[in-house]
């Protein structure tokens, strides 16, 4: 349970970090849509690991095969199906913690549910696991893209270091000229400096991720339980490591009055548009044709080179040291994770907009 996410575009993963693959089935993916392999590529691409001395040093070249769904490159209607055979899996870094419990993993509540943890990488509980959403997600960006919708992640955080400068002053097609992916080029290199200091001192540093979503139509999302917002929300806390989000003014909106906070609404050449976006693109859980902007808080990384206290399975006290090859700081390779889930849940409240209208 808990391994699908969608409702009309509904996406399953499956596989383990060290298994001989992960994969996705994508089930609801209209016919006809021609996709191009090359972009779902290089979203991996910016996914997968080794790609800078800031993110770790497995050596996966996460190509992908298509099982089904796709033929003479356009989609049949029926499911997709994805794969991503692992190649670099390295499962003896993991063997002197086949028994114990890392701080802040999910050893020990995997282990409390199941009975039976893959202790291999963390199993299922990896995030070798995103990869299978970004693929799934940039075939949710194709569809999308050809009807004006976009998405865009960047970098904004880490550790203290924040990026002041609102996203409307950014050139975001500067994202990914710099192995930070911050669009500023000199906060990009204090980013960068920060992270490759505190991998020297063998430990690991949190940061944020921002997204923006251009071109979504007013309509989508419903009014009560499946708020557009709360399913963003619901699928950025879903990524591995993410501990909060927040959509357009978010906690720095309980500074202002309502007099300053208030979105007034104006006639912009036969367009009804708002005048400032302090709701981030979503009213009343429907979105109003503006920008979608949120953030998303990533934790340090769990594991770090350092010995801590912890206990066994036999609730012993041991010491747990990190062994193994793990990101410093996961936000550069986060934003295309942040970006696919993004367009995953645009993509199925698209359908479910479209399949309300032919009801009409």
């Amino acid at each position: 349970m808990g391994n699908s996410f969608g409702q009309i575009f509904r996406i399953t993963t499956f596989g383990e970090s060290h298994g001989p693959a992960i994969g996705v089935t994508i089930d609801g993916c209209p016919a006809g849509l021609e996709i191009d392999e090359a972009k779902i590529q290089a979203d991996l691409d910016r996914r997968r690991p080794g790609q800078s001395k800031i993110t770790t040093q497995r050596k996966e070249p996460d190509t992908f095969e298509i099982l089904s769904g796709i033929f003479e490159s356009k989609t049949t209607g029926t499911p997709i199906c994805l794969v991503i055979r692992n190649k670099d899996q390295k499962s003896k870094d993991y063997s002197h913690i086949a028994d114990s419990f890392r701080p802040s993993h999910a050893d020990y509540t995997y282990q409390e549910k199941y009975g039976i943890r893959d202790y291999r990488g963390g199993g299922r509980s990896s995030a070798r696991e995103t990869a299978t959403r970004v693929a799934a997600g940039s075939i949710a960006k194709q569809l999308l893209q050809e009807n004006g919708i976009t998405f865009h992640a960047f970098v904004s955080q880490v550790g203290d270091l924040k990026l002041l400068k609102p996203y409307l002053e950014l050139d975001l097609s500067k994202t990914d000229d710099n192995i930070i992916r911050c669009p500023d080029e000199e906060m990009a290199a204090q980013m960068i400096d920060l992270i490759d200091k505190t991998r020297k001192v063998r430990d690991t540093i949190g940061g944020v991720v921002t997204g923006v979503i251009k071109g979504v139509p007013v309509g989508l999302g419903e009014p009560v339980f499946d708020k557009l917002h709360a399913e963003l929300g619901k699928a950025m806390l879903g990524i591995n490591a993410v501990k909060g989000f927040e959509y357009g003014s978010g906690f720095e909106g309980v500074k202002l009055n309502g007099s300053e906070h208030n979105d007034a609404f104006i006639n912009n050449k036969g367009t009804i548009r708002t005048k400032t976006n302090h709701s981030g693109g979503v009213q009343g859980g429907i979105s109003n044709g503006e920008d979608i902007y949120f953030n998303v808080a990533f934790k340090p990384v769990a594991t770090i080179m350092i010995d801590q206290d912890s206990v066994d399975k036999d609730g012993n006290e041991v010491k747990v040291t990190g062994k193994g090859r793990h990101d410093p700081c996961v936000v550069p390779r986060a934003v295309p994770i942040v970006e696919a889930m993004a367009a995953l849940v645009i993509a199925d409240y698209y359908l479910i907009s479209r399949t309300n209208k032919l009801q009409t």
